[in-house]
């Protein structure tokens, strides 16, 4: 039989390879502040549009700001968590079309749902990165987006505020996370 695989490092090598998901997430608050600023004083339409359209840029800037850290921009070929990655990335896009039918139904629903969606979509990281902070901030943005979608339709921004500072907050707490780990 073949070597046996150590979860434990392979964890550890996505928290070394993403910074505990720095990058990563450093580039989404970014566009979700682009977002959320083009909501509050443009339009509620360039707002959707810029985070769609920035968020199929996410996973290349994260690659380039990585590679600028002087980093590897991805887990090496034939890596055991690779796999899982793809899967995991795949997640979100699969699912906007329900942010596409949440705001057809109601505009303000927009930010809820992908809201929603993206906290879902953070709760496997838990398990790929080896970090809780995962699942906190996934139960953050999903309980924001319920809360918003729910009581607070008519601050149809707030959504993209709160994701975006979530966002910024927790990628420093990753990199503090990878950081400590010593890498």
């Amino acid at each position: 039989m073949g070597a046996t695989l150590n979860i434990s490092d392979a964890q550890r090598d996505v928290r070394t390879v993403f910074v505990g998901g720095f990058a990563g997430q450093l580039v989404s608050s970014a566009v979700w502040f682009l977002s959320a600023a083009l909501s509050t004083w443009q339009s509620h339409k360039a707002a959707i549009f810029a985070l769609a359209v920035g968020g199929m840029f996410i996973f290349p800037l994260t690659q380039l700001i990585l590679r600028l850290m002087g980093r590897p921009a991805s887990l090496p070929k034939g890596h055991p968590m690779n796999a899982l990655a793809m899967q995991i990335a795949f997640t979100l896009p699969l699912n906007l079309p329900l942010v596409a039918a949440a705001t057809a139904y109601r505009v303000n629903w927009f930010y809820p749902a992908f809201m929603i969606v993206v906290g879902t979509h953070y709760l496997p990281f838990i398990f790929l990165y080896g970090m809780p902070q995962f699942g906190v901030l996934g139960g953050l943005l999903i309980g924001a987006g319920l809360a918003i979608g729910l009581y607070m339709q008519s601050f149809l921004s707030l959504g993209a505020w709160l994701t975006a500072a979530f966002l910024l907050i927790f990628a420093f707490i990753g990199r503090r996370v990878a950081v400590r780990d010593g890498n």
